[in-house]
């Protein structure tokens, strides 16, 4: 006989949402870049030592939480959400997916990207911005590149905001000077 809780089946072969925040929880507590943070009953919040940013996990939100091991044999978790939203939690970042944009080739794109990436794309926009050949096309792409990844970490739960108010310094298009 299975018992129902909190929306997933109890038996030998099913674990329950709490569990699989249980999970998230020793996953953090044994790694060397991530803490776990404050949260409401029901939820774990987790913070990113490098640039400080935090996720919540809610237990309600759990579809499965998967153990797994990079090519460098580092091992890392990959919780999937009921949405079918997925992040990977490695042992200082959380990687998320970028949000795939019209006119942007997501072949040419990480599959995973982090929080820090936003900071690497805004800086290349500056520099292409004062390059000496500066170009119209290298800024619309690089700025393109930094919504999809904002966009991507937002829907995977990050507060981006102040990032996103970076894109409003990003001219659209440039104004060469002319002789």
């Amino acid at each position: 006989m299975l018992k129902q809780e909190n929306g997933l089946e109890s038996s030998q072969g099913r674990v329950t949402q709490n569990e699989l925040l249980t999970r998230i929880r020793r996953f953090v507590a044994r790694s060397g870049g991530l803490r776990e943070t404050a949260a409401p009953i029901g939820a774990v919040q987790v913070r990113q030592v490098l640039d400080g940013k935090c996720l919540r996990v809610a237990a309600v939100d759990l579809e499965d939480v998967l153990d797994r091991t990079d090519a460098d044999g580092q091992d890392f978790i990959q919780v999937n959400y009921r949405t079918g939203l997925k992040i990977l939690m490695t042992d200082s970042l959380i990687g998320f997916k970028p949000t795939q944009l019209v006119g942007l080739d997501m072949t040419k794109m990480p599959k995973v990207v982090t929080t820090p990436d936003i900071v690497s794309v805004f800086e290349a926009i500056q520099e292409a911005l004062h390059g000496c050949d500066a170009c119209d096309d290298e800024v619309v792409m690089l700025r393109k590149v930094f919504d999809a990844i904002v966009t991507g970490g937002e829907a995977a739960g990050f507060d981006l905001a102040r990032e996103r108010s970076w894109l409003g310094r990003i001219p659209s298009l440039l104004t060469k000077a002319t002789a």
